[in-house]
């Protein structure tokens, strides 16, 4: 089973969720060769409830994750801290949205909920916690107690930190540091949209159908990481078009079209 741990649904924290977007972004996932998904959306993106909303009018959900067609898509979000960083969260879809209830007093830049008690809200689900991209230098999470980091259930090896910092050095690194700490390292894109799928994911040993089996398989090491030699081209792509877009959106936002008076008939031929 080969399975993406860190996906977003939308373009960009400020959009709205997009049916025949994610469709599209779903069938790409599927080929790309991936069989499952977690969806970390960013927990303060906007209308977060939304896209598990809209999920819920486009899948068969049964109990541990959606099923979009072949694609199990895995219900989770990614959270800020206050001291910087983020925190993937993966699970049952109620205890998700459970505990995003939990944060809605946190979602400002400035009043993000401290890492222990973002933990402490996590271990009262059976989530489970991946300390996201832990070297990106806007969110670093190498910084945090030591102690506080034992108790996440793994870390990020994330596609966009491979491109922007070097594949090789990043993956080292990372895995240096979650050695250090006694905690194995999972795979993630970190995509946006749909070119960045396969880049990076996990494979493993045995399907997984629920978010228990999958801390059991990555506590125990049941399972490889594999990264693709395009890797770089796929993010490079994914940063060039993730830009586009959101400037296109922009423009469209910005340029209405002129409204028509009331009686006022268009010019023939227009």
């Amino acid at each position: 089973m080969r399975i993406d741990l860190h996906t977003h649904a939308k373009l960009s924290k400020a959009s709205d969720f997009s049916t025949a977007y994610y469709e599209e972004m779903i069938r790409e996932a599927v080929a790309n060769g991936l069989d499952a998904v977690a969806l970390t959306e960013h927990f303060n993106t906007r209308r977060f409830f939304e896209v598990y909303e809209n999920l819920d009018r486009m899948y068969p959900y049964n109990g541990e994750y959606y099923e979009a067609g072949s694609l199990k898509i895995f219900p989770g979000m990614e959270v800020d801290i206050r001291e910087t960083g983020h925190i993937l969260l993966i699970g049952r879809k109620e205890h998700i949205l459970e505990a995003r209830r939990h944060l809605e007093p946190y979602t400002e830049k400035g009043r993000f909920i401290p890492f222990a008690d973002l933990l402490t809200l996590a271990e009262a689900y059976p989530l489970l916690k991946i300390g996201a991209h832990p070297f990106r230098a806007s969110t670093p999470l190498h910084h945090l107690d030591p102690a506080e980091l034992r108790r996440l259930d793994a870390f990020d090896l994330n596609a966009k930190d491979m491109y922007e910092y070097g594949s090789e050095a990043n993956r080292e690194r990372v895995e240096r540091f979650a050695a250090a700490l006694g905690k194995p390292v999972t795979a993630g894109s970190d995509t946006h949209q749909c070119l960045q799928y396969g880049s990076v994911f996990n494979e493993l040993n045995h399907p997984c159908g629920s978010v228990a089996e999958l801390k059991q398989a990555i506590a125990s090491g049941a399972y490889d990481i594999h990264v693709a030699d395009s890797l770089p081209l796929q993010v490079k792509a994914s940063v060039m078009l993730k830009k586009l877009l959101k400037r296109l959106a922009q423009l469209e936002t910005e340029s209405p079209a002129p409204a028509v008076a009331i009686g006022e008939s268009s010019p023939q031929g227009a």
